[in-house]
C-alpha cells in the first residue's frame, strides 16, 4: 500500500503554452510523480505517454528570447524507453524549475532502483555502424 502511495505522488505539473504571451491553450500537461513523468497530449482523442524516471539519462534546457520575453522554456529528456527516446517539453512555464526538479527527482529514483547511468545502456548495442574499411580495396 505504502509503495503505491509513494508512486502517485505528485510532484509537480504544467502546461503546455501557446506561444503568443505564453496562454495555456493546448491540451497537454506534463505530470511529475515520484516514479514518473506523465504526458497527457489531446481534447478529443487522448494520449497518455509515461516514462519511469531512473529510464531517463539525460535532459537539455533551451529558452530562446522569445521564450525569455514570455517566461517560458522547453525541456528535451532523452531516455532509454524505446516508445520515448526523445521528448520535448515545449513553453511551459517554470521550466528552469521543472528542469532541475526534475533532474533531482531522477537522480532519486536511480538511488531508490539502486541503479547506475552505465546499467542503462545496452552494451550490445550502439548508435553507429562498426564497418570493416579496408581503405578502399
Amino acid at each position: 500500500m505504502e509503495e503505491n502511495t509513494y508512486e502517485n505522488n505528485l510532484i509537480m505539473k504544467e502546461r503546455k503554452r501557446w506561444g503568443f504571451f505564453g496562454i495555456p491553450w493546448t491540451f497537454t500537461t506534463y505530470t511529475l510523480m515520484t516514479k514518473k513523468l506523465v504526458i497527457k497530449q489531446g481534447f478529443f482523442s487522448s494520449v497518455e505517454n509515461e516514462i519511469l524516471l531512473y529510464r531517463i539519462t539525460d535532459l537539455s534546457y533551451r529558452r530562446t528570447l522569445f521564450q525569455k520575453m514570455f517566461g517560458m522554456g522547453t525541456l528535451t529528456i532523452y531516455a532509454h524507453d524505446k516508445t520515448n527516446p526523445t521528448t520535448v517539453i515545449k513553453n511551459i512555464k517554470h521550466s528552469r524549475e521543472f528542469k532541475d526538479t526534475l533532474s533531482e527527482w531522477v537522480e532519486k529514483d536511480r538511488l531508490r532502483m539502486k541503479m547506475r547511468q552505465s546499467e542503462l545502456v545496452d552494451s550490445g548495442h550502439t548508435d553507429f555502424h562498426d564497418y570493416d574499411y579496408d581503405g578502399g580495396a
